[in-house]
Parts: structure tokens; sequence; C-alpha cells
């Protein structure tokens, strides 16, 4: 029989905070070069040598767009995700979507986020001058915009690093392949350790 000073003891050890999920909303880059190999897996393995309770879902989308994400993003959020990762917009200016259309999309995302329940990190993207050096600019000015409208981090290139290597690429240039994801989460990895730590600490476990 367990004695009441045994159950006495039990009760007073702290129970380690539940599961949460971090929730990479993107598109091909997110399953490049398949999911198995994607940058969310190496997150993931990363989370787990540091021993932190966190579990990486990764609802990323071959071709999709910031549109798409705006449609779905309600779908893939839920009370156990502490943190969603941003990672769309690359689809958007190669197709040469109008800024605006794109701020209005990203706005959406961020506006269907209940915070500070769940955090937000946003990963910049790049666009080619196939549309002018004018919607180029345009494109990169837009994330830095909106992380400091909404006051949410900001990874500068999700790509930096990757795009146009062909050491870090299936040879387009743009979609990593396996050393190429290991480093899109080393880029991500150091804006997505604090917001792990943080998000932690606000539902009353123990930092990492």
């Amino acid at each position: 029989m367990t004695s009441s000073t045994e159950r006495f003891e039990r009760s007073c050890v702290p129970s380690p905070p539940p599961a949460r999920r971090v929730v990479i909303l993107g598109d091909s880059l997110a399953v490049s070069p398949s999911r198995e190999q994607g940058f969310p897996v190496h997150l993931q393995r990363r989370i787990d040598a540091e021993g932190s309770n966190w579990t990486v879902t990764n609802a990323g989308v071959r071709g999709d767009t910031t549109a798409g994400g705006a449609r779905r993003v309600a779908s893939v959020l839920s009370r156990d995700v502490g943190i969603l990762v941003v990672a769309l917009g690359a689809n958007d200016g190669l197709r040469g979507v109008d800024i605006s259309t794109i701020e209005k999309n990203l706005c959406s995302i961020f506006e269907s986020v209940e915070r500070p329940h769940t955090r937000v990190l946003l990963c910049g993207m790049e666009t080619p001058p196939i549309r002018g050096w004018g919607y180029t600019l345009a494109f990169h000015q837009l994330f830095p915009r909106l992380a400091g409208k909404f006051g949410i981090p900001l990874v500068p290139f999700l790509l930096s690093g990757v795009a146009l290597n062909s050491e870090m690429n299936g040879g387009d240039g743009i979609h990593p392949n396996s050393a190429g994801a290991q480093r899109i989460a080393g880029t991500v990895w150091p804006y997505l350790e604090p917001l792990l730590r943080q998000a932690t600490i606000l539902a009353g476990g123990q930092a990492a």
C-alpha cells in the first residue's frame, strides 16, 4: 500500500508541462526534398535534443500561397498550438501577386491567431526581379514592415544560404535538398528557440 507520506511526496513533485505544438504553415519549401526530410523535421530534432516537450507539425502544402494559408489557418490552429511559423509568400512573389493582396492575406493569418496564447514567427521571403525591381523591392520590404506592425519576430530570409546555392538545393536554385533543409532549420532556430522558452514559461513549465 502507498503510505500517506509517499502520496504527499508525489503530490509535491511538479508535473511536466503538457505537450504543445509548433505548426509550420508553409508551402513546398517546408516539404522539400520530402515531408520526411523537410526543415520541420530538423527543427524537431533540435527541440528533442534540448529536452523540450514540443511537437512540430508540418502543415506545408506544395504550391500554396498566402491566400491558401489564410483560408486554412483556422484548420491548423487548436488549443495545443503554442507557436505558428508562417513560411508563405514565395509562390505569391513568383506569380506577381499584388503586394497589397499579399499583405491582406498575411494580416488575415496574423489576426486569426489568438495571442498571447499562440505566438507567431514570420519567415521573410525574397523574389527575383522577373516582375521588375520595383516589385522585388516592395516584396522585400513587406515582411519586416508587417513584423513591426504586429510586433512579431522575423526570420529575415528563410532561404538564406540555400537560394542559388547548388550544394543546398535540388538544382532549381530554390527548393532545398537534404543539406538545404538542415540549413533552413539552422536559420529558423535562433528565432524559434526563444519563443519556445517564452511559451513554456507562460504555460507554467520550466524553460529548457
